[in-house]
């Protein structure tokens, strides 16, 4: 298939070299303990949230292209839904596995409070590389998960959005196979099934950069609380897809030069700043940074060495180490990705001084936007970018303020604030509704 069709291609061996030894749910489970005792959360409200609600494991067959017959593994994890509908993306990815994807629907709950959503948390994926198989193959894949999900999904129950390997197609896909399984009479008021829809069926203008444009809003921020100029400043890009694209591309217009980007395929270095537009039209056309012309090879060991301003990771979880925190020189690491910094690294992070704007704050810009595309198939609205972008804006500015506040009044870092603040308001929730029965 076109590489152009999947924004997010599989990292490779280099980019996961130290998944193995990694638990990605356990490390968000620490976190949740410890935003607890910080925020003094009743201990059966942590119990209540240290397993998802709903685990599904579905095994269903694809007929490919030779005729042959393959079984695909699927999972759709529902963390929590007090708030509102399950939501979270769908992740295509050979690395895709449960205890992963019940790590990311966690910190879909944990988003969904911070931002003030009426939704809950979820996340789902395949276990496959989404690049080894035709486009027709892909949308087999697609629709067959689609309708072996069943009834787990629905607009006002759980609503699937773009992840790693996903994108508009693929939400396009899963709308009309969704649609084709109620009656003729429901499939005008079920589009908002999934989220990250293309425009012309039933998406939001301003969903594509939305992750992107919450971490600028953010960075943005952060900036103004520190007296930093951001005209003239640097930074360096991990991961170049549709988050870490967007982020350089909207802050290269505030002036920031991005001097170093990587992605699964390598690492370029240009002192005098990429062209963000057209290294972002080299990888929509190639599917990575491969080939493209404006920078130097370099490798990953000098790509974090090399010294910015500013670092967004923006590629998977477990980048950022030991040896690469110690690597880095930096003012800022703003996280596109979610658990791009392990716990050690992240430690010594914070011992060198390097703040850090945590995944549940700074790229919960995509879920923000989603609940805007929600509400407009709800009914039968259609913003404008401008009224998008200008919500999304109060919205994330609002949360880092609160974030930045309690961080200082608890004396507890930003990542932990955040836990701490979404925690608090689903508390107050379980505390009036009580449990059933």
């Amino acid at each position: 298939m076109a590489a152009s069709t999947i924004p997010n291609p599989p990292p490779s061996k280099q980019l996961l070299a130290t998944a193995k030894e990694y638990d990605f749910y356990k490390v968000v489970q620490d976190y949740l303990e410890r935003a607890a005792k910080v925020a003094k959360i009743e201990p059966y409200v942590s119990t209540i949230l240290s397993q998802p609600k709903n685990e599904l494991i579905i095994n269903f067959p694809v007929r490919m292209d030779s005729g042959e017959v393959r079984l695909f593994k699927g999972y759709r994890v529902q963390h929590n839904n007090l708030l509102g509908p399950f939501k979270g993306g769908i992740r295509f990815h050979p690395q895709v596995s449960l205890d992963d994807v019940k790590a990311l629907a966690a910190m879909m709950t944990w988003k969904s409070s911070l931002m003030r959503l009426p939704f809950g948390g979820g996340k789902g994926g395949i276990k496959f590389d989404p690049h080894s198989v035709s486009r027709s193959e892909l949308q087999r894949v697609t629709r067959r998960f689609t309708h072996a999900l069943g009834e787990n999904i629905g607009p006002e129950y759980d609503i699937p959005a773009p992840d790693v390997g996903t994108n508009s197609q693929t939400m396009a896909w899963m709308m009309d196979t969704y649609s084709n399984m109620v009656g003729s009479a429901q499939k005008q008021s079920v589009r908002g099934v999934v989220t990250g829809k293309p425009v012309a069926s039933g998406g939001t203008l301003g969903r594509t950069k939305a992750t992107g444009q919450g971490v600028v809003f953010c960075i943005l921020e952060w900036a103004k609380e520190r007296g930093f100029t951001l005209e003239g400043s640097t930074m360096s890009v991990q991961g170049f897809g549709n988050v870490g694209s967007h982020t350089a591309v909207i802050l290269s217009k505030l002036g920031v030069s991005t001097i170093a980007v990587g992605d699964h395929t390598g690492y370029l270095y240009n002192p005098e700043g990429f062209n963000a537009h057209k290294l972002q039209d080299h990888v929509a056309a190639h599917g990575s940074i491969a080939g493209y012309p404006g920078g130097k090879p370099i490798t990953r060991e000098e790509f974090f060495a090399t010294k910015a301003d500013i670092f967004a990771p923006c590629a998977l979880e477990n980048q950022i180490g030991e040896s690469e925190a110690k690597s880095l020189d930096v003012k800022l690491v703003a996280e596109g990705a979610n658990g791009p910094c392990n716990p050690a690294g992240e430690r010594i992070l914070l011992d060198k001084g390097i703040e850090i704007l945590p995944d549940v704050l700074a790229n919960s810009g995509g879920v923000t936007v989603s609940y805007y595309e929600w509400v407009q198939n709800k009914r039968s609205e259609a913003w404008t970018e401008e009224e998008v972008d200008a919500r999304l804006e109060v919205g994330m500015k609002r949360a880092y303020r609160e974030v930045s506040d309690f961080a200082r009044q608890k004396k507890c870092d930003m990542r932990v604030a955040a836990y701490a603040i979404a925690l608090q308001r689903i508390e107050a929730v379980y505390r009036e509704r009580e449990i059933f029965p």
